[in-house]
């Protein structure tokens, strides 16, 4: 197929299979006579599990270097990439919730006490720190 075809399937540009091309992430594609890139149905499922990749937060570095192993080097580094990237969301998660529990107690303090309540409180949090 052409990559206007291919595109098409795909719902990726033109351009970024080229790029997706150039970066190593899809193999080159054969030419016709007439110089038109010809892909097969692999680059189309290739470019789905790039798609995914991205999807799931992987850098193209990352996808690069799991789509370059075959076998079992290809399922153990699938598997690390996606547990690392289990316990990185993990950890935003953990800091999301944090920042929340932080947002609504200085709400909380805002509707107590006012704006000028909550100010005084964090100057004088920052007073006692910059003390120590």
């Amino acid at each position: 197929m052409k990559i206007g075809e291919l595109a098409e399937r795909s719902g990726i540009a033109a351009s970024a299979i080229r790029y997706y091309e150039q970066q190593g992430l899809l193999p080159k594609a054969s030419r016709s006579a007439n110089g038109y890139r010809v892909y097969s149905e692999a680059s189309l499922e290739r470019l789905h599990l790039i798609q995914i990749g991205q999807n799931l937060g992987f850098s193209l570095d990352t996808i690069r270097g799991v789509l370059s192993l075959e076998g079992m080097a290809y399922q153990d580094s699938l598997m690390q990439n996606l547990d690392a990237r289990l316990e990185e969301i993990e950890r935003m998660m953990a800091t999301l919730s944090s920042q929340r529990e932080t947002l609504l107690d200085t709400k909380r303090k805002l509707k107590e006490s006012g704006l000028q309540g909550i100010c005084s409180e964090i100057n004088n949090s920052v007073k006692v720190t910059m003390s120590r």
